[in-house]
């Protein structure tokens, strides 16, 4: 493997970011029991540089009130939003996965970009990561450290460990109240 070249953010970039919802949801669920902040992910993700398109990418899997606000919110935080259905097979299986897509939409908007931003640990994203440097895009990922590939975090220019900015990329999840049995004496 080749040294890895890291790249110091410059304003004049022009930066895709390209957020696994799914991944980074569960991620932060899973490690801290708290939802993601996706407009301060996108501010860490962007440096101050200029932003030509942040996409995240979502499966629906009802019209819930609670999921339309949540992709409410995700717009919100100047995320734009890609949509499919969540898929379910006879058996009861689900699946909901967005990796082909993303990863065409990455490299249809390439030559436009001059870094695309993973906010993702999956570590199949690594061919995609090798194919846009060769073709001299300078590739980041953003994500919790803990939950991503090693492969992805060595592959990539620059990494960006939400683990160290919990405070930016965090928000609790509100503790829903149980009724309490009044008290007997």
């Amino acid at each position: 493997m080749a040294d890895k070249i890291t790249i110091k953010p410059r304003p004049n970039h022009r930066v895709g970011v390209f957020v696994d919802m799914q991944n980074l949801y569960h991620s932060a669920k899973n490690l801290y029991s708290a939802r993601v902040n996706f407009a301060g992910m996108l501010k860490l993700a962007v440096q101050g540089r200029s932003v030509v398109r942040a996409l995240v990418y979502v499966v629906k899997g009802g019209e819930s009130e609670e999921e339309k606000a949540f992709f409410d919110a995700l717009e919100k935080s100047g995320l734009e939003l890609k949509m499919k259905d969540l898929q379910v097979f006879a058996g009861g299986a689900k699946k909901a996965d967005w990796d082909v897509g993303m990863a065409v939409d990455v490299i249809s908007m390439a030559k436009q970009l001059d870094v695309v931003v993973l906010a993702t640990g999956d570590g199949d994203f690594v061919p995609l990561v090798d194919y846009l440097q060769h073709n001299g895009i300078i590739v980041e990922a953003i994500s919790f450290g803990r939950s991503t590939s090693m492969k992805l975090k060595e592959a990539v220019n620059n990494f960006i460990d939400l683990d160290l900015h919990k405070k930016e990329a965090l928000m609790r999840i509100p503790q829903r109240r149980t009724a309490r049995a009044p008290k007997t004496e």
